[in-house]
């Protein structure tokens, strides 16, 4: 391997280590929001030039992805107090109460079907629904990846664009979901009622007990990114990309995704705008997806050229 191709691979391996220790040591560094995502997107970048594409380094690349999207997920909450000057609380109240006749959504279907004190059934089932989530996008893209490897490439994109889109609108307008406006903000529903509980981490106490502050602070990290909805953009984007494999995983991801979508507003999770705005963004992307693929195309043929050279043929493959 000649110089140059040792210097890219250096190169390529050093971003992905700044790539992944920048968000860890944001807080010690004082690093930027904008310095710490800029570092940690290049991350997925330089590992598709330091290894040959295979299908280890695509799943390496798709974890670097979802690691820069935690961090810019979470970085606009490191400073609290800032956040919650900015947040928005009033104008998903205003939609959904037009969509609910009057009254949310949520506190229509909390009140006709919940019962405080008592974990029923449906809430069991629709609470879960909602934790598996946190493996719905990456699980539809592994079987696209074994079943489809030809349809992965076009798949992860469309997916993690919505995923770093959703998170561009989070910092740009930081919106609350109806258990903060009810519990943090003291917003209270028509007729005196408080708007809505929130169920899942209700449930979370009762059935993790003491296991749930851990975990729950592993999974959380910012309760005002709930415009778009990212659980619903993503689970329709999966099912979208599974119906195109075939009927039966098609049914399957839109089964899920049904099933998500009342799970997210009867548990008090998001506003029933909030997924009409995931929707939006899914479909957006499929739209869209047409007409940005040429310009991301050139900047594949960039990383490819990169690639080839760090990894010549004869090289000694990790």
């Amino acid at each position: 391997m000649g110089l140059s191709s040792r210097a890219i691979k250096a190169t390529a391996w050093a971003v992905v280590a700044a790539g992944v220790a920048a968000p860890l040591v944001r807080r010690r560094l004082k690093l930027a929001p904008a310095v710490t995502q800029t570092i940690a997107v290049g991350a997925p970048l330089g590992m598709s030039v330091a290894l040959p594409r295979s299908r280890k380094r695509d799943v390496a690349v798709c974890a670097l992805q979802m690691w820069a999207y935690v961090a810019a997920y979470k970085a606009p909450n490191d400073e609290q107090a800032a956040e919650r000057r900015r947040v928005h609380i009033d104008y998903p109240i205003a939609i959904d109460r037009v969509i609910g006749l009057g009254r949310l959504p949520t506190a229509r279907l909390q009140r006709a079907l919940a019962s405080p004190g008592r974990w029923r059934r449906l809430d069991r089932v629709l609470v879960w629904v909602h934790w598996f989530w946190f493996t719905v996008p990456h699980t539809a893209l592994a079987f696209i990846l074994w079943r489809h490897p030809q349809r992965f490439a076009r798949a992860a994109v469309m997916t993690y664009a919505v995923f770093d889109l959703g998170a561009c609108v989070y910092w740009l307008v930081p919106t609350a979901p109806p258990w903060y406006a009810a519990s943090v903000a003291g917003r209270r529903e028509v007729g005196g009622d408080v708007a809505v509980r929130r169920m899942m981490v209700e449930y979370g106490e009762f059935f993790w007990k003491d296991g749930w502050g851990p975990l729950y602070s592993v999974l959380g990290g910012n309760p005002v990114a709930a415009m778009p909805s990212l659980h619903f953009a993503t689970s329709l984007m999966a099912a979208l990309l599974l119906a195109e494999t075939g009927r039966l995983a098609g049914f399957v991801g839109w089964s899920y995704t049904v099933t998500l979508g009342f799970a997210l507003i009867y548990l008090g999770e998001h506003y029933a705008v909030d997924l009409a705005a995931g929707a939006a963004l899914t479909v957006a992307v499929r739209r869209l997806g047409p007409h940005v693929g040429p310009r991301l195309g050139r900047v594949g043929d960039v990383i490819a050229a990169l690639e080839a050279r760090s990894n010549p043929p004869g090289a000694q493959r990790p």
